[in-house]
């Protein structure tokens, strides 16, 4: 009997999803880090701090 040929598919497909997961978590990285950098959220006084509060705690009617 001749031996059973292996499928490329499966690795090819395995690569693909793999590689893209690790672009995944390096875009996030970098997205991290810009962020960082930039400091788009400033420090909130007391204020602004309890007002978001409430608002994130109240329903929406």
């Amino acid at each position: 009997m001749a031996p059973k040929p292996k499928s490329v598919l499966l690795p090819v497909v395995a690569a693909a999803v793999f590689a893209g997961l690790g672009r995944m978590v390096l875009q996030k990285i970098r997205a991290d880090r810009a962020a960082k950098q930039t400091k788009v959220a400033g420090p909130l006084d007391e204020k602004t701090r309890a007002w978001i509060s409430e608002v994130v705690r109240t329903p929406r009617q």
